[in-house]
């Protein structure tokens, strides 16, 4: 699959909640091959920071040549990034990894955090029925954008806003079924949505999040481990970057 290191054109960005932040870039190639569940590495303007930083892709419009990026500042790189305004430029490395295979059955989108932003153009390229469940410590955000090609529920810890818990006492409140279930999200989070999706006998698609340093598959930095072994590394393993991040709940063990 190709993948492209280039400069790319802010847009626009604007802040959509406490630190997440909304960049829509302008891109040559990237944005024409970039798949839903993919990511890219944004590098930082300031030349003492070497690695950049994987953030997934929200929204994508190949045919305008852009793409939509939602991101929580939790360090000074993305700090960097949310001071960014329209006509400044930045590098981006992708698109990266390997998306969430697309069905027509009906489906579960479960997102949970800063995992939600990629619901969002998966979203939009299924065809099928599709629920969507989305997991928040208080505040929201994209769950109006997403309103728009799903039914949302909603759960948050503290009970503010739609069921109180988890997104898996989400679905059970509101007795959400589907054929399949996609989901992105923190490691718990995740864990829980392989357990209900194993004992429901539902095809589950994750999506992990890990820290990752080069983006590409070579520093083994960002592996998981697997219930298969991995050609590259004979181990029960396998790259996040590289062969993910999206996977059956059935290939790996969290």
């Amino acid at each position: 699959m190709a993948k492209y290191k280039e400069k790319t054109r802010v847009l626009s960005q604007s802040k959509i909640a406490s630190d997440v932040y909304s960049i829509w870039l302008e891109t040559k190639d990237i944005a024409c091959d970039a798949k839903p569940g993919q990511f890219v590495s944004v590098y930082s303007n300031d030349g003492t920071k070497l690695l950049p930083r994987p953030i997934s892709i929200c929204e994508v419009n190949s045919n305008e040549g852009i793409l939509r990026l939602v991101y929580r500042v939790v360090g000074v790189g993305t700090k960097e990034f949310s001071k960014y305004k329209s006509g400044d430029t930045v590098e981006v490395l992708g698109p990266l990894g390997n998306g969430f295979p697309l069905s027509n059955h009906s489906a579960i989108l479960i997102g949970g955090g800063i995992g939600i932003p990629p619901m969002l153009e998966l979203s939009k390229n299924l065809s099928g029925k599709k629920q969507i469940i989305l997991g928040y410590k208080d505040e929201l955000f994209l769950n109006d954008e997403l309103s728009q090609y799903g039914y949302v529920y909603v759960s948050t810890e503290d009970g503010s806003r739609g069921v109180r818990g988890n997104v898996i006492d989400t679905i059970k409140a509101n007795r959400v079924t589907g054929d399949v279930i996609y989901a992105c999200g923190p490691a718990p989070m995740l864990k829980a949505v392989k357990s209900y999706a194993e004992e429901n006998n539902i095809k589950a698609w994750l999506s992990l999040e890990e820290k990752m340093a080069c983006g590409v598959g070579a520093c083994l930095a960002c592996v998981c481990k697997t219930k298969e072994i991995d050609e590259h590394s004979n181990v029960y393993n396998a790259r996040v970057c590289k062969e993910g991040p999206v996977f059956s709940s059935e290939e790996v063990e969290l």
